[in-house]
């Protein structure tokens, strides 16, 4: 599918059957993944939204086809600003990092410098504009990357502690497994 015409199906609000609907057309070769990606980047923030909704669906029901991509993806992931995709790119390395995920996309995500997506994902967690539907990713993501960051373990845990008071029930919820997850 041409960038302009996915785009155009972008431009007015969607519903969870119409993201599912477009998220087959990969089946087809409709969609470039590539293009998707920098959509998700997009001047116009719903457009960017929804790219990433579509983006997401993609991974989870068409791990074959993003993981030529995966790369990239974790390329643009630090430059995401857009607090709606923020959710969806969370979500995405959150699944990708888990410890039960595809190992081929798991190997790709060791061979980039993860690093740099840890101290990233660290600032969307203690940025107060973020709402904790991310920083529940965040938490995941880190979880999950701190058996390759040895330092990642006790800056989550001194981070957690920092916010418990500061945000919701949901995220003390969350920040209770994540610290069952790191003992």
């Amino acid at each position: 599918m041409l960038k302009l015409t996915l785009e155009s199906l972008l431009v007015k609000s969607i519903s969870k059957n119409r993201v599912v609907s477009i998220t087959c057309l990969i089946n087809h070769d409709q969609i470039n993944i590539f293009d998707l990606i920098n959509l998700t980047f997009h001047k116009n923030e719903q457009i960017a939204f929804r790219s990433a909704w579509i983006l997401e669906n993609i991974y989870i029901k068409y791990q074959d086809r993003f993981l030529p991509h995966a790369a990239y993806f974790l390329e643009k992931y630090p430059l995401q600003n857009n607090l709606s995709c923020r959710r969806h790119y969370g979500k995405i390395l959150a699944l990708m990092s888990h410890k039960k995920a595809n190992p081929v996309l798991q190997e790709v995500l060791y061979q980039q410098d993860t690093q740099q997506l840890a101290e990233k994902t660290f600032e969307w967690l203690i940025d107060e504009k973020v709402p904790v539907a991310i920083k529940s990713f965040c938490l995941n993501i880190l979880a999950n990357l701190s058996p390759k960051h040895g330092w990642i373990k006790d800056e989550l845990l001194q981070t957690i502690d920092y916010l418990i008071d500061k945000e919701s029930i949901g995220f003390f919820s969350k920040a209770k497994k994540i610290r069952q997850q790191l003992k």
